[in-house]
């Protein structure tokens, strides 16, 4: 088989890499890729926001798969475009898409079909939004609707802190993702990921992973686009991800598929287990990021197999198997991420860093120059590592991260705390 893979981040170079391993595949293209990415498929110099060229590539060179990494081709409507034109494609339509594309979207779903999750109004003007929030107090939760990478999302814990995220949205701080605003109640509890492979009628679920969203230690500050992951979550037990299969994942795909827009391909679960058992926070419709990075490197089945499954209709045939060592990632970013940033700084030792058994750096944000690697983005690398324990993953990430000479990133120093402390 011939495949395109669609993005340049973390999640692709992780997905390049498992794919590369499958020996159904023939040759593995990435459009546009990174240099991490470069070592495991041909990169090409591709315009993923035209379709057409796309299409037109996709026909040249016999694609039999095309995998789409990032959320924001899949929102705009990629993958109708590919099936329109007979290509086979792992993603969702652009109306299931709208699942992350748009959180007051599935906020109605979940109101629609009975999936808990925390109580909720949309606003589209600033003043109605604020006033909600007074009534109503903090902690509370201002999202924009839209794809803001990840940095849309603010957890206020004052009323003043809430009203000015109001703001940030309708005064344009995320563009267009901000034309609208979702205002949520604060749920408590702990934080966990679930993700299942959907082939618009059945779901299969993979393994589970835990994430850390703010950017400083103890979970605290502004958040990104992840600082780190690992998995399996022991948060979710099997009776959790039961309760999460019955109760949101399957009336989901019934749901979607009643409204007419059936759901194929990854559906991520970012969840809040509470008191009251599991409940929705948000839904992203593709692999997450560092999560993906820690599920493939416990995969032990072929992705390839598992993607064309899932995109064929047949997952029913297949199940996916995991290797019993916890994985931990540690994500690199430059420094003032994720604010302002430099770029171009030189980043070296990285072929030592990775020498110990069961330790991969997944590139994110990097480039080449001269020959050698340098920063080119907020989140550059991802450092993960298999262990017998999340707290032995993490030693073996960390002794990589120590091992890699870069002056202008940083890295939080307590990615799996939570696990560490409950297991060990």
């Amino acid at each position: 088989m011939n495949v395109l893979l669609i993005g340049s981040g973390g999640r692709e170079h992780a997905l390049a890499w498992k794919l590369a391993a499958s020996p159904i595949l023939q040759t593995l293209y990435c459009a546009p890729g990174n240099p991490g990415i470069a070592r495991e498929a041909v990169c090409v110099d591709l315009d993923i926001d035209d379709h057409a060229a796309v299409v037109d590539f996709c026909k040249d060179k016999e694609i039999s798969l095309v995998v789409v990494g990032p959320e924001a081709p899949l929102v705009s409507g990629i993958a109708d475009d590919l099936k329109t034109a007979g290509i086979p494609v792992f993603g969702p339509t652009a109306a299931a898409a709208q699942l992350e594309g748009s959180k007051g979207f599935t906020k109605d779903l979940c109101d629609r079909f009975g999936i808990p999750t925390g109580a909720y109004m949309r606003f589209n003007n600033a003043p109605k939004a604020k006033a909600y929030i007074h009534a109503t107090g903090a902690p509370i939760v201002v999202k924009a609707d839209g794809l803001a990478a990840g940095k849309g999302v603010t957890v206020a814990h004052t009323v003043e802190e809430a009203s000015a995220a109001v703001e940030d949205c309708f005064e344009g701080a995320f563009g267009e993702a901000g034309a609208e605003v979702v205002v949520e109640e604060f749920l408590e509890g702990e934080e966990a990921s679930f993700f299942c492979l959907c082939d618009g009628e059945s779901a299969l679920p993979l393994t589970t992973a835990q994430d850390h969203k703010a950017v400083g230690e103890g979970d605290t500050g502004p958040n990104t686009g992840g600082m780190g992951a690992y998995s399996p979550a022991p948060v979710m037990t099997d009776a959790m991800i039961e309760r999460t299969r019955d109760g949101i994942i399957r009336p989901t795909l019934k749901g979607m598929a009643e409204m007419g827009a059936p759901f194929t391909g990854v559906l991520y679960a970012g969840l809040m287990i509470t008191s009251d058992g599991p409940k929705l926070i948000e839904y992203n419709v593709r692999f997450g990021d560092p999560e993906c990075q820690v599920l493939m490197m416990r995969l032990k089945d072929d992705l390839l197999l598992l993607l064309k499954a899932a995109t064929d209709g047949m997952l029913w045939t297949t199940s996916a198997r995991w290797r019993d060592e916890a994985a931990l990632c540690v994500v690199m970013a430059s420094k003032g991420y994720p604010g302002s940033y430099a770029k171009g700084s030189s980043i070296r030792n990285l072929q030592e860093a990775q020498a110990a058994d069961d330790v991969e750096i997944f590139h994110a944000g990097t480039a080449t120059r001269d020959g050698e690697i340098v920063a080119d983005g907020g989140r550059v690398l991802g450092v993960t590592a298999l262990g017998r324990t999340v707290g032995q993953a993490q030693r073996k990430a960390y002794e990589a991260v120590d091992a890699i000479e870069w002056e202008d990133g940083f890295c939080r120093r307590d990615i799996g705390w939570r696990a560490i402390g409950r297991n060990g």
